[in-house]
């Protein structure tokens, strides 16, 4: 097809434009040829013409269709051009916020100006092994390409870097040698980074300036080798400096800054040490303010200085060095600053004032002599034939030697930094390979261009040939490989250019020629290159108003340079007598600058030449020694650049072009002028044409199918793919030429899969729009259908409304009929009467006659008219009904349907999420308000209950005053009485009374009133008070009422409350135990790191070269290969060596059992808290219910005896094995420094370091250790005489008391809880620090003194009862012994006694014994009957454990002999058939066999016995050799694991500690050695998980414990551990176990991790769903291999495969679904971290693919029963990724949604899936920026990790709930495969 032909109407173009460079419009008609004009509009709707032009006829370039744009790779453009490159990039970087973007083999990096999260440590593991073109572009993206072709191709790499001042250079090398350092897995040379990123502080401090593009800018170029050995670990590096910007040392422009070393020095003046210096401010010194800006802002010269001076300590820089390099650079400060004065009689004379001060402070602080330095600064020497001269030098020629000298010293301190930097980052070992990386200077042009502009052009020269090479070169390979025709491509060539700089006759040359005349000049050379090269090279021009300037034709652009200042620059000069000076000075590194220097090294030996001084000689040329004085910079340069392209000609190349977006700095801000200045200056548009001249689109045949299979009829569709793509291709596009057929590709020009695209886009626009045809037909149909229905109804009703009326209109009319008929007859008849009678007479008989006729014509039609009504009336009736129910059945189906709908409706809202929502909607408010009013009305209900209280005390007060009141007023009343009876007897005083009388009876009615009175008030407030009474009383009801209810409330709520704090409290737990869980892999990945050393020093193994990656976090595991060492090694050495590794495999298997058991402490602790949290209700209750406090005290005081016991005995085994593990460690010591070799050894060795990290953290547990004795000894001694003299006061029956709370105490396990919780009180904290905080150090030092006095007087007193007791020892001893030979005699004679006599006579030997025992006791203890109550207590004891054991044998006894009549019973039945079954002629001839019965061995007890020298053998043949796959399909699940378990309880049963000490050991450690030979084995692991789980929980089931044995039998009661508490060991057991499943989680994550991406988000489950998108050349790299393509039945396979392996094993279901939350969480986190960053997998269609995949994941949870597991969850965020690709994003109601949908994602993750969603076709829309603005403010109150990725390595805290077996240990079998015959049952 034309490229004319796509010039139709609606087609978008390209137009010039002076501020946008390029602007889109749309065509308003269609091109035809011989039109000059195109009609267009932009996008702002403006109409305009673009004219063509005439002569060249060259339409305007096609833009891309809008599914291209924003691609990852340039080169995947249809249309190849600037403005699409421009346009791509703009889209990216401003609405992607994508600052990497590929094109073809270079990396185009935008500087954001903003920091990104985006070079992390996960994105450097995401990116990590992926190849090139699978990831969206990134910096590790190119650097993982090197390395990885680095170790596949063995051949050195480099990547180069490029681009203009500030445009990001430095940065994106750091990033690239950060991603080495961190997955080269060397993690014990990864200081070798830290070095080369510390040497950037001092090379940008001493090489970096300011200038008016950058703050930063780097003045100087640089080419770093990061070594790596035969791993392919970094091992060292290398760096090479080019071009040092010397003339800035003494110029700069305005605005500028010289090195940032100057004013960081300036800066720091204050400080002491640089008193010496005598600084002044930097706008005091002429080198430093030139510029005019001696401040940059936002940046502290004076920090930076620290920085600086942190990085020279940091690489070898010692302080005298450093002082020595500030010395010389305050020496230039100052030399700038001397003045040189003209002489005013002769102008050719110029001379220095005497006791200058800034020359004599450089004097003396470069140590050089005053005289001579203002002397040769002022004049030089002319040496003639046989005479020499001193002729003094002209003011300006002093000042430029001045400045030469300047610059001379500068750079020579640059040079010597350099080579420091390089000696402490060189390799101490063989450099295998190297990556470099090349951070230089891209193509420059200012208004005034200098010699440092011509260089660095002249650099990128270079550069871009070697470039356009590259490029051209892989073209090349592609087309060959995929075996299409080859056309040569035309290619810009800058040889010319190259030659016309260094040719012969050249730039370069002509300038070292006029460089070497005695009176050259900067015009002579320009005039020298008008006559070369003028009209001679098209390359080369003059400009037309100058005569010293030329223009040279660059690559990029033509660059104008003036020729002023070139000879100097060139020649460098410097007066051969100033350096004399310098070399006679007294600072030794001022001598070391001038030293000779060496010639230029090889390639990849050494650092080549930089740019170096000439040092003009007084002498004559002729008496040189050496020529290397001679070399121009110029020519010095040109040697520099040509190794330079030695050494990238001899790597693989990787290019990374850094763009500066705009001038401003402001982030994310882009400017297309600046852009395409720089696009066309760094090569990527010229990679753009050559990709464009050939085949640019390349599509495999698959590729193509899948996408334009549209395009395809079904008759094309064919089996053979290549010849169906010819078939179809033929047919659309019919210019042959425009595509090639590959072996495995299809090329297509440029242009061509835009066409593909237009004809892909119209056909399925066709599609649309008969899809759309078809549903709007359908809709309106339906529509049709429903008004036709509709309308039927009302017809029906009408209708039938219409017959009903008719209907009535004909009852009426026929009654209306009916009464006319009547009425009518009526008159008829009565005048047919009237008429009768006048004729009765004249015409009786005649009408007689007709009357009786008439009648009888009249009934007959009366009869008929009847029968028809009621005729007529039952058949209307009839049809009545039947329409009636007809109606009514209509109805009924009419409205079942309409409920059926709404009920259907009903339920999908009464399960949608929002039905709940609006359910549940205000139940919080209403919680809070409830909860506040609770709280107020329970103060109101305590208010009231505080007044009825003061009310109720105030009533009784007041009803006793009144009673009181009453019962006086009686008394009174009685006493009148009285007196009134007297007045009878007493008449006679009367007379003399009366008046005593009269006032008597006045007080008595006065008090009679009151009292009257006061009555009636009492009355009335008693009645008052029984109102208020009554009214408080239903206050106090409804107040209860109130309360009940209430407190009902407050119940609810503080359950509620409960289970909120007991989930905290679960989550607390479960981040420590994910804390402790990660600490102890730590732990395990240093012990496996710490034995790999020790067998490496031991055997002294060389390991084999190869490639290995390995995460930076794992350590490498060669114990697998450490046995092949030994046997190639010497048969002396092998010997004495596998002596050596037996030794510390000893050593090592008791430290390890030692370091576990004092790692189990902090776990007690955790259980301890999680009890007590969880106990302490209960605990509170059971306080409550306990007696009372003397009790409770006496309880704590008979247990603190015990207490005491069980430390003083805790004391013994802490000071054994504190004694033991110094002693194992002074032996690893000694034999580490003995035999191991000396560069092992050696101090500041890898393994040294390690050794003795880890002897001295032992050292420190010692030290504490022995504290913790000293204070346990202080405290037993306290403790044990309070203690003493409480028991001695004690009665009989507190001893008794005291045995049973001691004895309850060993039940529950108290007793040790008691001692760690003393333990942990007393320990010391291990932070001096913080203990010599407040003088704590001196206190614990006395109080340790006067524990140690209190020591030596107890130890005193207790020796003396030692030798007592030991008197009384030796005594029972010789008792003993004669016991045991009187035991020996009875056992003998009872053995000689039948079985019933055998046990009468031993109960009775053991009551006479003791009775003996008694009587010797009672004798022994008659002083002390404390003791022997003691005794006897003991005594009854045993006699009652006697009897309990005699009734338990005899049970045993009868229910033997029962079994035994049942056996013989059921034998006899089998010899009988057998004997019936069998002819006699087999009788005769079968030897007779004694009957093998199977039965149960005698009172078996579930224990398997084995002797001490079967111990390796057993854990040679149960673990070591042990086939998994055997004992799970053929055995009992778990059997190894109850083999181990009974083992151990035979050793605890006989008592024996060292056994059951050594079989534990050594079966943990024999788990550890097979899991570690087959550590990616998922049976082996998995099968070993399974059985240390199962052995874990028989150690707690039989332990013995009341929480362990709720779910045993009787019989597993007995088979409890009796001697030893193996807790500890469980402890150390469940760590195995947590180590196991983190192993077996790796493992599945190794193999889960290939099939994840490939399964979940690359294979098309549901197939056609999404198109491929067209793409560039990274597709195609060589770093892709063919691997076999997962699918999601992959996965789902392997799921399977896991789940039956761990369903075999018998693990726990418990466990089980652990396991498999991690293995969802594993496919769930790598899927979104590789969604997040792959651009095109954000998209629609690829979002339902991922809902699918989830669902079928969903599925095969519920299949397995596991959806209860928690494994769903951990997949929400991926579900809600895809649901966000899915949802639509225009609108704030959209946002909502999003906001409330995605609550598992963070906000930078949902931010980052908008800014990557890309439309697959043209049917879907990007988000907008706006609408990403929108969801970013929604989401500013949203507290959630800044992190994008989700942590993948990520482990769950994995828990062992407690899972009892039922299994009777006495009913298992040992199968004879198992080689265990060793084992006897007991």
């Amino acid at each position: 097809m034309a490229a004319s032909e796509l010039f139709t109407k609606f087609a978008r173009v390209w137009i010039p434009d002076a501020e946008e460079v390029w602007k889109s419009a749309e065509l308003l008609k269609d091109y035809k040829p011989g039109h000059t004009v195109l009609h267009l509009k932009l996008e702002d709707d403006q109409e305009t013409q673009y004219r063509i032009d005439p002569k060249t006829k060259e339409l305007p370039p096609l833009r891309n269709p809008d599914i291209l744009v924003g691609e990852n790779d340039l080169t995947a453009l249809s249309y190849l051009h600037e403005p699409a490159v421009l346009h791509n990039l703009k889209v990216r970087f401003m609405d992607s916020k994508l600052i990497y973007t590929y094109c073809g083999i270079v990396l185009v990096a935008i500087n954001p100006y903003e920091q990104l999260p985006i070079y992390g440590e996960d994105i450097i593991n995401a990116y990590s092994g992926q190849n090139m073109g699978d990831m969206d572009p990134h910096i590790f993206a190119v650097a993982e390409e090197a390395y990885k072709q680095m170790a596949r191709d063995e051949r050195n790499q480099s990547i180069i870097v490029s681009g203009e001042s500030g445009a990001g250079k430095t940065v994106s090398a750091k990033y690239a040698m950060r991603y080495f350092a961190t997955v080269s897995g060397s993690a014990s040379e990864t200081n070798v980074e830290e070095k080369v990123l510390a040497s950037n502080p001092i090379m940008e401090s001493i090489g970096n300036a300011k200038t008016t593009r950058n703050d930063n800018s780097s003045r100087f170029g640089k080419y770093i080798e990061i070594g790596f050995d035969r791993r392919y670990r970094i091992i060292g590096a290398n760096m090479r400096t080019y071009l040092l910007e010397k003339s800035r040392v003494v110029f700069q422009a305005e605005e500028e800054r010289n090195y940032h070393i100057l004013y960081q020095l300036c800066a720091s003046k204050h400080l002491p040490e640089f008193k010496a210096l005598r600084l002044r401010h930097a706008q005091n010194f002429h080198y430093t303010n030139l510029g005019g800006s001696p401040v940059i802002e936002g940046v502290d010269d004076a920090k930076e200085m620290m920085n600086t001076r942190q990085a020279c300590s940091l690489l070898g820089i010692n302080e005298s060095y450093q002082m020595g390099i500030f010395h010389i650079l305050a020496a230039i400060l100052h030399l700038g600053n001397v003045a040189i004065q003209s002489n005013d009689r002769d102008a050719d004379n110029c001379f220095i004032p005497p006791n200058t001060e800034h020359l004599i402070i450089f004097c003396d602080l470069l140590g050089v002599d005053y005289e001579q330095m203002a002397h040769w600064l002022c004049h030089r020497k002319i040496v003639t034939g046989s005479e020499t001269y001193i002729k003094p030098m002209p003011k300006l020629q002093a000042i430029n030697a001045r400045d030469a000298l300047a610059k001379h010293i500068y750079a020579s301190l640059f040079n010597w930094i350099v080579d420091h930097v390089n000696q402490a980052l060189r390799a101490s070992v063989k450099q295998h390979s190297f990556i470099g990386v090349l951070d230089i200077y891209g193509f420059e042009t200012f208004e005034i261009n200098s010699f440092e502009q011509f260089c660095i052009n002249y650099a990128n020269e270079k550069l871009q040939q070697q470039f356009n090479m590259h490029v051209f070169k892989l073209e090349q390979e592609e087309y060959m490989k995929e075996q299409i025709p080859w056309t040569l491509i035309d290619f810009y060539d800058n040889q010319p250019c190259i030659n016309l700089i260094e040719a012969k006759l050249g730039i370069l040359d002509l300038l070292d020629e006029e460089c070497k005349m005695p009176r050259g000049s900067d015009e002579t050379w320009a005039q020298k290159l008008y006559n070369t090269h003028l009209n001679k090279s098209v390359l080369f021009h003059k400009p037309r108003m100058s005569n010293k300037a030329f223009i040279i034709q660059h690559f990029a652009d033509k660059v104008e340079y003036q020729c002023e200042g070139f000879l100097e620059k060139n020649k460098d000069t410097v007066y051969e007598e100033q350096i004399t000076v310098l070399k006679a000075s007294k600072l030794n590194l001022l001598a070391e600058l001038f030293q000779e220097e060496k010639p230029v090294t090889s390639p990849t030996g050494g650092r080549p030449l930089v740019a170096r001084a000439t040092v003009k000689s007084a002498k004559p040329r002729a008496l040189q020694p050496s020529k290397e004085h001679k070399k121009s910079v110029g020519h010095q340069f040109r040697n520099s650049l040509h190794l330079l392209m030695e050494t990238l000609n001899a790597t693989t190349p990787h290019y990374v072009r850094c763009i500066k977006p705009n001038d401003d700095k402001f982030a994310f801000t882009f400017d297309p002028k600046r852009a395409v200045q720089q696009l066309r200056a760094c090569g990527v548009l010229e990679t753009i044409r050559i990709s464009a001249a050939g085949f640019p689109s390349r599509w495999t045949y698959q590729e193509f199918f899948n996408r334009y299979r549209v395009l395809m009829k079904q008759k094309d569709v064919l089996s053979d793919k290549k010849l169906m793509c010819r078939n179809v291709l033929k047919k659309l596009i019919k210019d042959q030429d425009k595509y090639q057929f590959g072996k495995t590709k299809i090329f297509f020009r440029a242009g061509q899969v835009a066409y593909l695209e237009k004809l892909r886009a119209d056909k399925l626009r066709a599609a649309c729009i008969r899809i759309q045809k078809t549903i709007r037909c359908w809709l309106q149909r339906k529509k049709y259908l429903r008004m036709r229905k509709a309308a039927t109804t009302i017809q029906r009703y009408v209708r039938g409304y219409q017959a009903r009326c008719y209907a009535q209109f004909l009852r009426r009319t026929r009654a209306a009929i009916l009464i006319q008929k009547y009425q009518r007859m009526y008159t008829a008849r009565q005048k047919f009467l009237r008429i009768r009678t006048a004729t009765v007479v004249i015409q009786s008989f005649v009408r007689g006659f007709r009357g009786r006729r008439q009648y009888k014509a009249i009934l007959q039609e009366q009869k008929a008219i009847i029968l028809q009504k009621h005729v007529r009336g039952w058949m209307a009736r009839g049809k009545y009904k039947k329409t009636h129910s007809a109606i009514i059945y209509l109805q009924c189906c009419y409205r079942r349907m309409m409920a059926k709908r709404e009920l259907k409706k009903l339920k999908i809202e009464a399960r949608s999420v929002e039905h709940y929502k609006t359910l549940n909607i205000g139940m919080e408010n209403k919680i809070v308000q409830l909860q506040f009013k609770v709280n107020n009305q329970t103060k109101e209900m305590r208010s009231l209950l505080e007044k009825l209280s003061s009310l109720e005390t105030t009533y009784t007060n007041e009803t006793e005053k009144l009673r009181s009141e009453v019962d006086r007023l009686r008394v009174n009343e009685g006493n009148a009485k009285v007196s009134s009876n007297k007045i009878t007897s007493l008449m006679e005083e009367i007379a003399i009374l009366r008046k005593e009388l009269k006032e008597t009876q006045a007080k008595k009615k006065r008090l009679e009133e009151r009292a009257d009175k006061y009555k009636e008030d009492t009355d009335l407030m008693v009645s008052q008070l029984k109102e208020q009474n009554a009214l408080l009383k239903n206050e106090k009801e409804d107040l209860n009422r109130r309360i009940q209810e209430q407190a009902k409330e407050m119940t609810e709520s503080m359950e509620k409350r409960m289970e909120e704090e007991t989930k905290q409290l679960q989550i607390d737990l479960n981040d420590e135990r994910s804390r402790y869980q990660s600490l102890l892999n730590e732990f395990c990945r240093l012990e496996e790191r710490y034995d790999n050393m020790k067998e490496e020093m031991s055997l002294v193994s060389v390991t084999k070269p190869g490639h290995r990656r390995t995460d930076s976090t794992h350590s490498s595991n060669e114990s697998e290969y450490t046995y092949n060492s030994v046997l190639s090694s010497e048969p002396g050495e092998s010997e004495d060596v596998t002596r050596r590794t037996e030794e510390f495999a000893e050593q090592k298997g008791a430290l390890d059992m030692s370091l576990f058991l004092k790692l189990q402490k902090r776990v007690t602790e955790l259980e301890q808290e999680k009890q007590a949290l969880q106990e302490e209700l209960d605990g509170k209750e059971e306080q409550a219910l306990r007696g009372k406090a003397k009790e409770a005290e006496d309880q704590q005081v008979k247990a603190r005896g015990t207490e005491l016991e069980y430390e003083s005995l805790k004391r013994q085994e802490l000071e054994s094995e504190n004694k033991k593990l110094k002693n194992e460690l002074n032996e690893l010591h000694s034999s580490l420094t003995e035999k191991a070799s000396p560069q092992v050894t050696a101090p500041g060795s890898p393994a040294y370091k390690v050794l003795l990290d880890h002897l001295n953290a032992s050292s420190e547990e010692l030290e504490v250790r022995k504290e913790e004795v000293l204070i346990l000894r202080s405290q037993l001694v306290s403790q044990k005489e309070a203690v003493t003299r409480k028991v001695y006061k004690e009665t009989m029956t507190e001893a008794i008391l005291l045995l049973e709370d001691v004895r309850k105490m060993k039940d529950q396990g108290e007793i040790t809880q008691a001692y760690i919780g003393l333990k942990e009180t007393n320990r010391p904290s291990q932070d001096c620090h913080l203990l010599n905080e407040d003088g704590e150090l001196w206190m614990a030092y006395q109080g340790l003194k006067q524990t140690n006095r209190l020591l030596e007087s107890q130890l005193q007193g207790q020796k003396k009862n030692y030798e007592n007791e030991l008197e009384i020892l030796r005594g029972e001893v010789q008792n003993l012994k004669e016991e045991i030979n009187r035991q020996q005699q009875l056992l003998a004679q009872n053995l000689q006694l039948p079985p019933e006599a055998r046990i009468e006579a031993s109960l009775q030997h053991e009551i006479t014994r003791l009775t003996n025992e008694n009587l010797y006791y009672e004798e022994l203890y008659a002083d002390d009957p404390m003791k022997y109550q003691f005794y006897r207590i003991s005594l009854y004891k045993r006699i009652i454990d006697l009897m309990e054991q005699l009734e338990k044998q005899d049970k045993t006894v009868r229910k033997l002999k029962k079994q035994l009549k049942v056996f013989a019973k059921k034998i006899g039945e089998l010899e009988v058939g057998q004997t019936e079954n069998v002819s006699p002629a087999q009788l005769a001839d079968e030897p007779i066999r004694p009957v093998n019965i199977p039965r149960k061995e005698k009172d078996f007890q579930g224990m398997l016995e084995y002797k001490k020298d079967d111990e390796l053998k057993l854990i040679k043949n149960l673990i070591l050799e042990l086939k998994p796959r055997g004992v799970a399909v053929n055995l009992i699940p778990g059997l190894p694991a109850y083999i181990l378990f009974m083992c151990v309880r035979h050793a605890d049963y006989i008592n024996d500690d060292q056994r059951v000490r050594s079989l534990l050991t050594s079966s943990i450690n024999g788990i550890k050695k097979i899991l570690k030979k087959r550590s990616d084995d998922f049976e082996i692991v998995s099968f070993w998980l399974s059985n240390t789980c199962r052995f874990l929980h028989c150690l707690k089931q039989y332990s013995g414990e009341e929480a362990f044995m709720k779910h045993n039998s009787p019989r597993q009661n007995d088979h409890c551990l009796r001697n030893f508490d193996l807790a500890e060991y469980r402890q150390v057991i469940s760590d195995l176990a947590i180590q196991i499943y983190q192993q077996l989680t790796k493992v599945m994550e190794n193999v889960l991790q290939p099939m994840i991406v490939s399964g979940m988000l690359e294979h098309e489950t549901i197939q056609g769903i999404s198109g491929l998108k067209p793409t560039g050349l990274r597709k195609r790299t060589s770093s892709i291999a063919d691997e076999g393509t997962y699918t999601l039945d992959s996965i789902v396979r392997q799921l399977n495969n896991f789940h039956s392996i761990m369903c075999q094993h018998g693990m726990d279901p418990e466990l089980i679904k652990q396991i498999v939350k991690q293995m969802f969480y594993i496919i769930g986190s790598v899927t979104l971290n590789n969604l997040l960053l792959r651009k095109d997998m954000c998209s629609w269609s690829k979002g339902m693919q991922i809902r699918y995949n989830v669902s079928q994941l969903e599925e095969w949870l519920r299949d397995k029963n596991l959806q209860n597991s928690g494994a769903k969850e951990t997949l929400e965020p991926l579900i809600q990724a895809a649901q966000l690709l899915q949802v639509k994003k225009k609108t704030d109601e959209d946002a909502e949604a999003i906001c409330s949908m995605c609550s598992a994602l963070t906000t930078a993750q949902i931010v980052k899936v908008l800014n990557l969603y890309t439309p697959v076709n043209e049917f879907e829309e990007r988000v907008t920026a706006s609408f990403i603005r929108t969801i970013q403010v929604r989401f500013q109150n949203r507290k959630d990790s800044p992190q994008l990725l989700m942590d993948a390595k990520h482990i769950f805290p994995v828990t062992f709930p407690f899972n009892p077996s039922s299994l009777a240990l006495e009913s298992i079998q040992i199968p004879s495969s198992m080689n265990l015959g060793f084992l006897l049952r007991v």
